[in-house]
């Protein structure tokens, strides 16, 4: 086996569509990373862009440090393996390893040593949605006008939703480019004139998106506020021609999981977060 490192998304993607490919919704996170450094080159500092290759490519991997090497399934079941043992061989820095199960095992029995769950997930994928009866309120699109607080509910979502020690995304950068982009974006659902829920949206793959993350203030729920932005954002990308939306669910939450379901939303398969040395 041969281990090529890429120069750019593009050609990362090009290389890899075979194994990419073979499952979208699967790889859905991969493909979201490579399709924001394609529209904004400088959102991460460093990128690397793997391909294992055994004739074809077989295997693939993508970081973006300080966050974790995301890999996908493999066409070869050693592929990640000889990634992991590679990697490890050049010392490259790994701080951990995300993927769909069983495929982040491979990485991380090879890569050795101490390692704990940040977070296990529920990959789910829909090509129709069901827009919930009954919720009180209207959704319309995110604008700059939004800014601050959109920033502000995010900043809440990761306080409450993500690991304190993972690393996390430089919120005001990243609201920025989905305020500007024509692939991304944020969603609101209003009751009385004023926003209860928020809903984004970005990280597109060939055929679809990636949806996420979903926020309602804590005095805001119970009412459907949640499941009725989502849908909304669903649907607006699938009657704008994507055949998928994507979105992953914490597996410690079943209500959350429940709520995804109700709405259109099918199991893929299960994901996890592994942080390395720890």
């Amino acid at each position: 086996m041969e281990l090529d490192e890429h120069p750019d998304a593009s050609a990362f993607l090009a290389a890899a569509a075979p194994v990419l490919d073979a499952d979208e919704a699967r790889h859905n996170l991969v493909y979201g990373i490579c399709s924001t450094l394609v529209d904004a080159p400088g959102a991460y500092p460093e990128a690397h862009l793997w391909t294992v290759r055994d004739g074809g490519v077989v295997g693939a991997g993508v970081m973006t440090p300080p966050f974790n090497i995301v890999v996908a399934k493999p066409l070869e079941d050693d592929a990640l393996s000889f990634l992991a043992q590679t990697l490890r061989e050049r010392g490259v820095e790994v701080p951990g390893v995300t993927g769909a199960l069983p495929e982040v095992d491979s990485f991380a029995d090879t890569w050795g040593g101490p390692r704990r769950v940040r977070m296990r997930q529920g990959v789910y994928a829909a090509r129709s949605v069901h827009e919930p009866s009954g919720v009180s309120g209207a959704p319309r699109r995110a604008t700059a006008d939004d800014r601050d607080l959109i920033l502000d509910w995010l900043r809440a979502f990761q306080a409450e939703a993500l690991a304190d020690d993972g690393p996390h995304v430089e919120l005001e950068p990243a609201v920025d480019r989905r305020l500007a982009s024509t692939t991304a974006g944020f969603g609101l659902w209003e009751d009385g004139g004023e926003p209860v829920s928020i809903c984004g949206q970005s990280g597109r793959t060939p055929h679809g998106t990636r949806i996420g993350p979903v926020y309602t203030p804590p005095e805001r729920r119970g009412r459907g506020y949640g499941s009725a932005v989502t849908a909304a954002v669903t649907k607006e990308q699938l009657d704008g021609g994507l055949d998928y939306c994507f979105l992953y669910t914490d597996l410690a939450n079943p209500t959350s999981n429940k709520i995804y379901m109700n709405i259109g939303y099918e199991f893929v398969c299960n994901s996890a977060e592994y942080a390395f040395g720890v």
